[in-house]
C-alpha cells in the first residue's frame, strides 16, 4: 500500500513541478533537481527490491534507513545552494541599491 501511495505521490510532484515551470514560478535550473528526485522515488516505488540490494552493498540492517540518510543528505547539499544563490542576490542588491543611490546623487547635484 505504501508503495502506491508512494507512486501516487511522485507522480503528482513531478506533474506540480511541471506546472510550476510552465507559469514560470520555478527556474528550469531548479526544477531539474525537484524532477531528478521524484523519478529516483517513483523507481524505488515502482522496484523496492532496489533499495534492498543497495542496502546490502552499504551492510545497511534496514533498508528504509538508508533512504532516510540520502534524504538527508541530499536536502542538505540543497539547502547549502540555496544559502549561496541567496548571499550572491543579497549582494547584488546591496551592489545595485549603492549605484541607484549614486545616481541619483548625481542627478539632484545636476539640477
Amino acid at each position: 500500500m505504501i508503495y502506491i501511495f508512494s507512486i501516487i505521490f511522485s507522480t503528482i510532484f513531478i506533474l506540480f513541478i511541471l506546472n510550476l515551470v510552465r507559469k514560470n514560478k520555478l527556474d528550469e535550473k531548479y526544477s531539474i533537481l525537484w524532477l531528478f528526485f521524484a523519478i529516483i522515488i517513483l523507481i524505488v516505488s515502482i522496484f523496492p527490491s532496489l533499495i534492498i540490494k543497495i542496502a546490502e552493498i552499504f551492510n545497511v540492517y534496514y533498508p528504509p534507513t538508508l533512504l532516510l540518510l540520502f534524504a538527508i543528505l541530499i536536502l542538505g547539499t540543497y539547502i547549502v545552494h540555496i544559502t549561496i544563490v541567496i548571499t550572491k542576490q543579497n549582494k547584488m542588491i546591496i551592489k545595485l541599491t549603492q549605484e541607484l543611490a549614486i545616481l541619483n546623487e548625481k542627478n539632484v547635484d545636476k539640477k
